[in-house]
């Protein structure tokens, strides 16, 4: 096998929004580099069960809303 066929994993440091940091391999970066998270399971409200927008009733729905008074009969 090609040795230019692997990518180069080396150590780099993940800091999560809190500000807790932990080591793992990775292809990101250079080694040595900080990844620093905007969003990740402490902040995202999929994990936290914060306030998240659901629509109500689909696209049907939300197209009879917006369009439903126009009509083609005179």
């Amino acid at each position: 096998m090609k040795a230019e066929g692997h990518p180069d994993y080396h150590m780099i440091t993940v800091k999560m929004t809190d500000g807790t940091e932990y080591q793992t391999r990775s292809t990101w970066g250079k080694e040595g580099d900080v990844m620093s998270l905007e969003i990740d399971p402490l902040s995202h409200p999929a994990w936290t069960g914060g306030r998240q927008q659901v629509s109500e009733g689909g696209r049907v729905a939300a197209f009879n809303k917006r369009f439903g008074g126009l009509s083609l009969k005179k």
